[in-house]
């Protein structure tokens, strides 16, 4: 929409829905509000008259009004034709110098049949007495429900994020529209589904929002406390009410304590918890953003308006018939009657497929990737909370948010990013006192960024705390049987530690983090995506520790090899390096087995042969091939037979028969047609430890 003209096509479209609009009835008011709404984007980002925006403004509170009363009145609807007859006048070019019309009286006085707002929550005595329950009608209401849901989701996401940003920038008046604009949305969704629960909750803190615009009130911390607690609250609702959609609970109410809640929101409304400021004049008026947020805002709605929702099983099955069709490729280009045919126009016609094929596959590839941004935005509110109990000022610097990863990999590693960040704020940074004596800025900096680095994902969690104490690390291994004494450890060796079991160097347990636990499934969580963590620290300048994962879990990039008649595949990213080993470098130690000594390192010699029970082409080190894998902290030398070469494959599951196959994660079918069956490089470690033990 870029022009008068388009919000005249949106007023006749009111008008029309006006006609089919009756009173006492919710019919028509979706589409109203969505036109109106239309109308108010485009002139937040662009000038208009005074009376037109009066007139608006006018329009915006019947639609409220319908909303809390479940309908228009007879009254609304008769101004709302009138306006549409203004507006279409008002907005219609004239002559030159010919101004527009004046606002008639009639449009900005109360309604003659005043629509009841929903009755404000009692001040509950407890959280749980009173909470009212929401019943809902899932079988007449599914599909609008379900879209309710959709939009929420996305409305209760922008919600935390302005929150954040409102935090730092009380002033920003375009931060607080759109604040307000969400909860405003969400009433009113929620109030035409019958939600009255969510209902007066939205109501409650969009009329606590308006105070803020009105310049009564600060959005100090207490304020953004309160919005928060009221996103997590309407977003409690919406979980529950996607259970019901999805067959569980239902004919069960919805009870979401929102007692305590509504009490601190009154309060501040009364002016008990508001510190009696009043907030500043914003620099910008509420209808007039700057020139870059206009334009920011015009780009966001013009790629917005280039998305289509599809369903993600539609793409999983698209993905998986490309990789079939990239499969059958492969096997036609490679048949040996069809190499010996004598043809130019053959090969050439050959060459067109495969590279249409290929460019097939990274499209289908690139319609799973989404970008990162979600994921870290929510770390920021993380980062505040977590910061906020531990007593310490945390800043959190995002970048590469836009980062595009496979988004079942995005979904899996929300979990360990948690944690490591919860560690990096608790046990990372130190406390202001502590920093301040020594020589550094109170508020730590906590950075999350992610990048592309040699075909795969990096994603890095650095912190300006005090670092790892490498010499108590160490100590805790040996205590802990994880070490022998006297060892000699690389840093990283002794870093990696951090990663086991029930091992944890905190001074204090917190109900935060320091109990031992959580670092080991993070190991296992990036293990299982076929990633590894690497830790970099320095003592009293902070910690890094960086995540490296595949861009997508369908395709492996692998090293081939052999094993007899057998061929296997190597996620690249496990390989540190392959040799042909010398006599010298085999030993045998007493109580650990086979060793490979390769730069005075000491690594456990696993014969796949024996693992798989496979019959090599030799059984002599010196005669095969040795490829050096890492998981974690932990090294381990594969005894192959040779070398294919670096391919990227598609994974297929191994079925139910073996599943349970420790040291195989998939198999891929390679171009001649083989099956090369895929190494769980963390699975066939825990293996070759529990044989030792056995041993």
């Amino acid at each position: 929409m870029n022009s008068p003209t388009n919000v005249c096509d949106l007023t006749d479209k009111i008008a029309l829905e006006l006609v089919f609009t009756e009173p006492g009835k919710d019919g028509g008011l979706l589409p109203i509000n969505s036109l109106l709404g239309e109308i108010e984007n485009f002139y937040a980002a662009n000038p208009a008259p005074e009376a037109v925006r009066q007139a608006i403004a006018a329009a915006r509170q019947w639609v409220d009004a319908a909303f809390d009363a479940g309908g228009f009145v007879a009254d609304s609807i008769k101004r709302f034709g009138a306006w549409a007859c203004w507006m279409r006048e008002a907005l219609t070019p004239g002559l030159p110098g010919q101004s527009i019309p004046a606002l008639p009286e009639a449009l900005t006085a109360p309604l003659s049949a005043p629509l009841s707002a929903p009755p404000p929550a009692a001040l509950l005595p407890d959280e749980n007495e009173g909470a009212e329950p929401l019943r809902l009608e899932v079988t007449d209401n599914a599909d609008l429900l379900r879209e309710f849901v959709g939009e929420a989701h996305e409305h209760l996401h922008q919600i935390e994020l302005d929150a954040l940003a409102l935090e730092k920038d009380p002033a920003d008046a375009d931060t607080l529209n759109s604040l307000f604009r969400s909860f405003h949305t969400l009433k009113g969704g929620s109030g035409f589904l019958n939600l009255l629960p969510m209902n007066r909750l939205a109501h409650q803190l969009e009329a606590l929002l308006d105070l803020t615009r009105q310049g009564k009130l600060i959005a100090h911390g207490g304020v953004i406390d309160i919005i928060l607690s009221g996103r997590d609250a309407l977003r409690q609702f919406v979980t529950e009410i996607e259970r019901r959609l999805g067959g569980e609970a239902q004919g069960t109410p919805i009870v979401v304590p929102t007692g305590k809640l509504l009490r601190r929101i009154q309060a501040v409304q009364q002016g008990e918890a508001a510190s009696g400021a009043t907030a500043p004049a914003p620099d910008r008026a509420p209808g007039q953003p700057a020139e870059e947020e206009t334009k920011s805002n015009h780009d966001t709605r013009r790629s917005a308006s280039g998305f289509v929702k599809v369903d993600t099983a539609k793409l999983d099955s698209l993905v998986d018939l490309v990789g079939e069709l990239v499969i059958a490729q492969s096997l036609v280009t490679q048949d040996a009657d069809l190499r010996s045919v004598q043809s130019q126009q053959l090969s050439r016609n050959l060459a067109q497929l495969g590279r249409s094929t290929n460019e097939l596959q990274h499209i289908a590839m690139s319609l799973r990737m989404v970008p990162i941004r979600a994921s870290f935005q929510k770390m920021t509110r993380l980062v505040r909370d977590v910061a906020a109990k531990a007593g310490k000022q945390v800043e959190l610097r995002l970048s590469g948010e836009s980062t595009e990863l496979d988004r079942n990999l995005i979904e899996e590693i929300n979990d360990p990013l948690i944690h490591l960040i919860r560690n990096a704020v608790d046990h990372g940074v130190e406390s202001p006192e502590r920093r301040d004596a020594l020589g550094k800025p109170a508020q730590g900096i906590v950075q999350l960024r992610a990048f592309h680095l040699g075909g795969n994902i990096v994603i890095e969690i650095e912190d300006d705390g005090a670092g790892l104490n490498k010499e108590r690390i160490l100590a805790k291994g040996i205590q802990a049987g994880l070490v022998t004494a006297g060892a000699q450890l690389t840093d990283q060796e002794i870093f990696s530690l951090i990663f086991a079991p029930g091992l944890s160097t905190a001074e204090k347990v917190t109900d935060i983090s320091g109990r031992g636990v959580g670092m080991d499934v993070v190991q296992r969580n990036i293990s299982k995506l076929r990633g590894k963590i690497e830790v970099r620290s320095t003592p009293g300048k902070g910690s890094t520790i960086s995540i490296h994962l595949p861009l997508t879990l369908a395709i492996i990039d692998g090293l081939i090899f052999t094993v007899g008649p057998e061929r296997f595949i190597v996620p690249t990213l496990c390989v540190r390096e392959s040799f042909r080993p010398t006599a010298a470098m085999i030993s045998t130690v007493h109580g650990r087995g086979e060793m490979v000594s390769v730069r005075s390192q000491l690594s456990p010699l696993v014969r796949l042969y024996e693992q798989f029970g496979l019959q090599p082409d030799s059984t002599d080190p010196t005669q095969s091939i040795i490829i050096m894998v890492e998981t974690g902290h932990q090294h381990r030398c594969l005894l192959v037979d040779r070398l294919i070469g670096k391919q990227e494959v598609v994974i297929k599951g191994l079925g139910n028969t073996f599943k349970q196959s420790r040291g195989l994660a998939g198999a891929a079918i390679l171009g001649d047609g083989r099956v090369g069956l895929i190494l769980d490089v963390n699975g066939l470690v825990s293996a070759n430890q529990a044989r030792q033990a056995h041993n």
